[in-house]
């Protein structure tokens, strides 16, 4: 063969003359001599096996060029035969390889054969895959249509075809046919046919379908062959890069390609090159590509979740784009990290290059938590709940991580906010510390141990030794100088000052003995601590000749400079080797035991310290949890149903895991059971239901008690709306039959009884749960009635009235007034046996002075009326019993102070039970008065309509057929007349017994009336607090009975909510008069600027219960709003935030209503900006900064501009005329309000003087200049300078300019047209009106109400009641317009 074969870079290159002995084809075969050629290439494979290519080539290579004529078939054949060739070749290669013998001809036809089927292969591969994907687009079924059965059957052939390619190639790849290229080096070109194959194919928008996966996992083997085999790694590379450029839905395929060329084919370097390849991507180049950033930041993140290790070594060059523009990036960087961390850079057992490299990325990760993108912050958060969730994070960033996430709960954006809250629950979830102690808790054993690690330091300070520095260390330091000394002293020259230390030395020497060469020895070592060596030397030298036979001093028979150095250091030093007995006799002691004691001292103060810091962080986590718990119960209540969802899951995990003060939280979300959000509803039944109607336990009985115990924890201490939630919740528990349910009710049953040991708290509980299962089964409660009555009612009641009162609350649940039944109604005889308990029960209560038996006693009373057949006789003889033991009582405590004596100690005590007695006995009026009222309107007025409709439905059964026929028509007409006349009549029945017949003579009730009235009107003489609160709360719900009773005595009522000192009483009457309003709004019509009164009382609790009733009144429409909602605005600042909120509410639902705020806001800058009521001008402008904030309406802007700016006209202070300016630039001015703005120059240009207008007029004009267009800008920098003029040099000044300049124009053009005398005239009365005289304009008198006669109080019962003066009641209905009101004073 003399011939070779080049892989071309184009098909067209094979019929073009090339180089020497490079093939080219020679004939291009036509479509119809194809099939007969192909024929001849199947026999000749079938004959010559693979190496047939080299002579059919030609035959395949016009298959390509006809690719598109073709048939399907022929590009089927020839794919089959190509797939058969290579297969050939992988069989026959292997052998012959290997054998080594293969010659230089055979060596080029192999490798001919080769390259010319992997090219051809190629080539009509990725035909194919351009056809299937031309015909997927073509057949693709449109919206709405089926698709075509046959229309893709070319496709789904080809589907199965391109893995049986893919392992082809693979299977002659795998093979080391390197050796049959020259010095083993692959062509280029080669590579590029193979790999550009393989690429086509990743193109395919379906190759990232999980139905694609063989097919994607075999073109990533092929690739990672060519990878580690044929040097394709820097290809590789640039052609991952592309593919995320182009075809962002690759990110997740590069990614698995890139994991498995490091991990499976050992090419860990290309990981490193593509980073590189992003990492240097600037910021201009990824402006350009948005869908490239998109893929390289989900390539990122996923090649982390398969490689993190690997990614490690060049994690650095990613870090640039944290700084970069692009969130995407910065949220792939992050999430890389976050990887690492989790998967590599985690655990106790790093190194410290590991250990410096997780801080480093904490601390990025850190940084942007405070990212300037949203999506940035709420990701990191993520990446920080997955560290978290994994316990990777280290112990000391727990308490900043967790600071920093508390703040960002606060975020502007909803997804930040939930991915805060997620991280909180992890942190909860997997936290190191006792969550179960608050931080008060905590307070006290931290301070504990702080003491006493504050005294182990003192003590350690105290028993710290000296530091020791030994004699030979000692003697090394000074070992230069005492040579140095010595030298000197042997010298000749000093003898003369040895003799004059001699006779120092004589001197001071004392005391011969035996010891004395021990002494001087002693002496000589002194003296060298000294550091007095010239001493010491002289010392030495001459103690040789004192003791010649001393073992100190014999080495200086021959004195000479390094002996005696050497007996200085013996004397300084010691024996430097002792005898063992020598080392234990004359040795000091060992310091091996101090150093243990040490040793074990230092050990037991790192344990404390230890012990204080983990109480430390535990004391910060538990801040920081009990912060986030405050700010998390609160989004509970926003709009947006995710957050409030993710708010309800971490209630629920900090409660499971016993977090202090979670029970707030759980407590908080229940209201949200009413919620109209399905989706927030089901998530608050399904947190309780995991909480509390799930329950563990080994079996059914140890399930019920803990249920029973959750419940009744949630129950304690529970508010009435959160146990009317609960109702909710427990009721649909009931309403399913189970096992559980049946064992709940008997460990209920169990605990109230007494059966069993229960707290008081939890036996009232397990009552009211009782009565929530009677919401679902009656039978509960109904068959257990005598147990109820016996155990909570009987004998022992007075002992606990809060249980009778809970015990009343159950009962209540099987009425008909709770059930909402329809039929005939469910009552008990009045010889039951609860009726008796409780008459006995209340009678008793009124002579005794329990502060609970008033509750209890309301709830009995309504109780009677809801369940009895006569309660209105039951209750007449109830009176009648508690005034007879009222009288009795006083009775009996007047004969037991008859004697004198006694008579002074006992008469406080006498007054101080009757008064209390008293009050229970009005209290008992008043409820029997209320009660009465709302059954003839309800219970008797239904059973009327129930009858009648019976009665009518009786009449129609029985009227005869013919009858009913013929008449048929008529009834259908006058049926809907005939109801509502009965209905009227009912109604009008009912009104009548209220009016003529509960407070007739006989009756009971108005035995009371009188005694109501007399105390009420009589404070000075009746001034028990008790008796004050009864009696006026007695009275207004005697008032509910009738208008006439209302009318009679409303002055009163009004006058002690005016003037009671009891904020108690007051409340309770504001209350009373807002149920009065529904009831009789006529009556009460005038009186509501009474009622707005009470919201500047002094007391905080009245105004919290003024603004509550009177948000109700207006929101629900029976109370006109005024302009006394002013009252309501001032609120806006009240000290109490509870106030604040609410009046803050009540505007934002009057702003609901169309116009409300609109029509009120000039009444209420009127008022506010009044002098008498010296509001503070930062109060005023935060009040109509809020108020403001309601009018988005261009119309209504408009329109205020006009209003305000005439407010100008009749404002006498600069104060005013300054709110009025602040009130204008509060406004949203658009172009429209603008033109009103001019067109009212007039009537504020004479106050541009004052720098409190002309500066928020300024503001508008400076708004507006912003965002006008260029016409429109014109006009306002007119206006401003206009502005600016008056309000430097003045009106007069700047008119005066203005005329003399229109004078000078109209002598200028004399020639023209003189102006019509209309605009003459008015231009002439707009100038002319400041030069008016003052006596030509009218100035409104002060408006100032009469003042009112003092009412004074007296407990003189025989002078005039306490009420207000007929002058004082207002006399009509409705209030007098302003103007009119003005104009009549004048």
């Amino acid at each position: 063969m003399s011939w070779d074969f080049i892989v071309p870079v184009c098909l067209d290159d094979l019929v073009k003359s090339g180089a020497v002995n490079q093939y080219v084809v020679q004939d291009v075969l036509s479509v119809k001599q194809l099939p007969s050629h192909i024929n001849s290439f199947k026999a000749a494979l079938r004959s010559q096996g693979s190496l047939c290519i080299l002579e059919h080539f030609d035959t395949a290579y016009s298959v390509l060029q006809h690719c598109r004529t073709v048939d399907v078939a022929v590009k089927e054949d020839m794919l089959e035969l190509l797939i058969q060739v290579v297969r050939g070749l992988s069989v026959s290669l292997p052998t012959l390889l290997l054998s080594g013998s293969l010659s230089a001809v055979d060596r080029k036809q192999q490798l001919n054969a080769v390259k010319m089927s992997v090219f051809l292969l190629c080539k009509l591969t990725e035909t194919l895959e351009s056809d299937s994907y031309r015909e997927t687009i073509v057949t693709a079924p449109s919206k709405g249509r089926k698709k075509d059965k046959g229309a893709g059957k070319g496709l789904l052939q080809w589907d199965g075809e391109r893995e049986t390619v893919l392992q082809c190639l693979t299977q002659l790849l795998q093979l080391d046919i390197r050796t049959l290229w020259s010095l083993s080096l692959v062509e280029e070109e080669f590579v590029s046919c193979v790999t550009c194959c393989c690429y086509k194919l990743l193109e395919n928008p379906t190759i990232s379908h999980m139905k694609s996966k063989s097919t994607r996992d075999a073109i990533i083997h092929v690739l990672g062959i060519m990878v580690k085999k044929y040097n394709h790694m820097l290809g590789a590379c640039v052609k991952v890069i592309q593919l995320l450029q182009h075809f962002e839905q690759l990110a997740s395929v590069c990614a698995q390609a890139v994991a498995a060329w490091s991990t499976e084919y050992g090419v860990k370097a290309i990981v490193g090159e593509v980073m590189r390849e992003i990492g240097q991507k600037s910021s201009e180049e990824l402006a350009r590509e948005a869908s490239g950033v998109k893929a390289f930041s989900s390539f990122l993140s996923e090649l982390s979740t398969l490689v993190p290790e690997t990614m490690i070594p060049n994690i650095s060059v990613l870090l640039a784009h944290l700084e970069g523009e692009s969130p995407s990036l910065r949220v792939a960087v992050c999430e890389v990290l976050g990887e690492v961390l989790v998967r590599v850079l985690s655990g106790d057992k790093l190194d410290d290059s590991a250990r410096a490299s997780r801080d480093r990325f904490l601390d990025t990760l850190q940084e942007h938590i405070h990212d300037a993108h949203s999506h940035v912050r709420a990701r990191v958060l993520q990446v920080y709940a997955r560290i978290v969730n994994s316990k990777a994070l280290p112990l000391c960033r727990y308490t900043e991580v967790m600071e920093l996430t508390v703040g960002r709960l606060g975020d502007k954006s909803v997804h930040v906010c939930k991915s805060a809250i997620q991280l909180l629950a992890a942190f909860i979830a997997h936290n190191p510390y006792s969550c179960k102690l608050s931080s008060v808790d905590l307070k006290k054993p931290l301070d504990k141990e702080m003491a006493k690690l504050k005294e182990m330091r003192e003590n350690q300070k105290e028993q710290v030794p000296v530091a020791v520095i030994t004699a030979a260390d000692l003697w090394d330091a000074m070992k230069p100088e005492v040579e140095m000394t010595v030298k000197a002293q042997l010298e000749p020259g000093s003898e003369e000052e040895e003799e004059e230390e001699v006779e120092k030395d004589d001197d001071d020497t004392g005391g011969e003995g035996e010891r004395r060469d021990r002494d001087t020895a002693i002496q000589i070592a002194q003296l060298l601590r000294e550091s007095k060596y010239r001493k010491a030397v002289g010392l030495c030298m001459r103690a040789h000749s004192m003791f010649p036979e001393s073992s100190f001093f014999s080495d200086l028979a021959d004195l000479n400079a390094e002996k005696l150095i050497n007996t200085l250091a013996t004397l300084f030093k010691g024996p430097e080797q002792e005898t063992p007995e020598a080392a234990t006799s004359d040795a000091p002691l060992s310091p091996q035991k101090e150093d243990g004691g040490n040793e074990g001292r230092e050990s037991e103060l790192k344990k404390q310290e230890m012990l204080v810091q983990y109480l430390k962080d535990t004391e910060s986590f538990a801040l920081q949890v009990e912060r986030a718990i405050a700010v998390i119960n609160n989004m509970l209540y926003w709009k947006t149903t995710t957050v409030v969802q993710e708010a309800v899951q971490f209630c629920v995990t900090a409660f499971e895991f016993s977090v202090a003060d979670s029970v707030c939280g759980v407590r908080k979300m229940l209201p949200l059971v009413w919620s109209t959000d399905v989706t927030i509803k089901d998530a608050i039944i399904q947190a309780y239901r995991r909480l509390y109607l799930n329950p563990h336990g080994d079996n059914t009985r140890a399930k019920a008690q803990t249920l029973v115990d959750n419940l009744s924890e949630l129950m304690v201490d529970a508010s009435l709306g959160t146990v009317q939630c609960l109702e909710e919740i427990v009721q649909e528990f009931f309403s399913n039959e189970s096992a559980l349910q049946t064992s709940v009710v008997q460990v209920l049953w169990e605990r109230f009884s007494g059966k069993r040991e229960t707290k008081a708290l939890h036996r009232r509980a397990a009552v009211l749960l009782l009565g929530m299962a009677a919401r679902a089964e009656r039978e509960v409660v109904l068959s257990n009635l005598d147990t109820l009555c016996s155990v909570a009612l009987g004998e022992k009641v007075a002992e606990d009235y809060l249980l009778a009162r809970d015990t009343l609350i159950t009962i209540v649940n099987i009425t008909d007034y709770v059930r909402q039944s329809k039929g005939v109604p469910f009552r008990l005889p009045m010889d039951h046996h609860l009726f008796s308990c409780l008459s006995q029960a209340i009678a008793d209560g009124v002579v005794q002075s329990d502060p609970h038996w008033q509750t209890f006693m309301e709830q009995a009373v309504r109780l009677i009326y809801f369940l009895a057949e006569s309660p209105d006789q039951l209750c007449s003889h109830l009176l009648q019993r508690s005034a007879r033991l009222l009288l009795e009582q006083i009775t009996e405590g007047r004969e037991s102070t008859q004697t004198p004596l006694q008579e002074g100690a006992s008469q406080g005590s006498e007054e101080q039970v009757n008064c209390v007695s008293l009050a229970q006995v009005l209290s008992l009026c008043g409820a029997v008065a209320f009660w009465q009222v709302s059954h003839l309107e309800r219970s008797v007025s239904s059973e009327l309509r129930r009858r009648r409709g019976q009665k009518e439905e009786e009449e129609k059964e029985n009227a005869p057929a013919n009858k009913k026929a013929a008449n048929d028509s008529c009834v259908e007409e006058e049926l809907g007349l005939v109801g509502a006349s009965a209905e009227d009549t009912e109604a009008e029945f009912i009104r009548k017994i209220c009016e003529t017949e509960l407070l007739a003579e006989g009756n009971m009730l108005s035995a009371f009336l009188p005694l109501l009235v007399k105390v009420c009107s009589s404070p000075g003489k009746y001034s028990h607090p008790q008796l004050t609160t009864a009696a006026c709360l007695a009275l207004s719900q005697y008032m509910m009975i009738s208008p006439p009773v209302c009318k009679d005595n409303i002055r009163l009522l009004f006058t002690v909510l005016e003037k009671s000192p009891l904020p108690v009483v007051r409340a309770n009457t504001i209350v009373a008069l807002g149920d009065l309003t529904v009831r009789f709004p006529n009556i009460l019509e005038p009186w509501t600027p009474n009622l707005y009164a009470r919201l500047s009382d002094e007391n905080s609790s009245v105004r919290l219960t003024a603004i509550m009733v009177l948000t109700q009144l207006v929101l629900k429409d029976v109370m006109k709003v005024k302009g006394q909602v002013s009252e309501v605005a001032v609120l806006l600042l009240d000290p109490e935030s509870h106030i604040a909120s609410l009046a803050l509410n009540f505007f934002n639902e009057l702003s609901a209503k169309d116009n409300a705020i609109y029509n009120l806001l000039p009444d209420i800058i009127s008022r506010l900006s009044d002098p008498e009521r010296g509001m503070k001008e930062e109060d005023f402008n935060t009040i109509m900064k809020q108020l403001f904030s309601y009018i988005t309406k261009e119309r209504q802007t408009e329109s205020l501009v006009e209003k305000l700016c005439q407010r100008f006209r009749t404002a006498k202070t600069e104060r005013q005329w300054a709110d009025l300016a602040v009130s204008l630039s509060l406004l949203s001015v658009c172009e429209r309000g603008f033109k009103k703005l001019q067109e009212c120059w007039d009537c504020y240009s004479d106050k541009l003087t004052e720098s409190g207008v002309y500066q928020p007029l300024l503001s508008i004009a400076a708004k507006l200049r912003r965002r006008a267009k260029p016409q429109f800008k014109a006009q306002v920098e007119d206006y401003e300078k206009r502005l600016t003029a008056v309000h430097t040099k003045g009106l007069e000044n700047v008119e005066s300019e203005e005329r003399e300049q229109q004078t000078g124009d109209a002598q200028s053009q004399n020639l023209h047209t003189p102006q019509p005398l209309k605009s003459v005239r008015k231009s002439t009365r707009g100038r002319g009106k400041p030069k008016l005289d003052d006596s030509d304009l009218v100035t409104p008198r002060i408006s100032r109400s009469r003042p009112k006669p003092a009412i004074t109080f007296t407990s003189d019962e025989e002078e005039e009641d306490a009420v207000m003066a007929e002058s004082e009641t207002p006399k009509v209905t409705t209030p007098i317009a302003r103007t009119r009101r003005t104009r009549l004073r004048h």
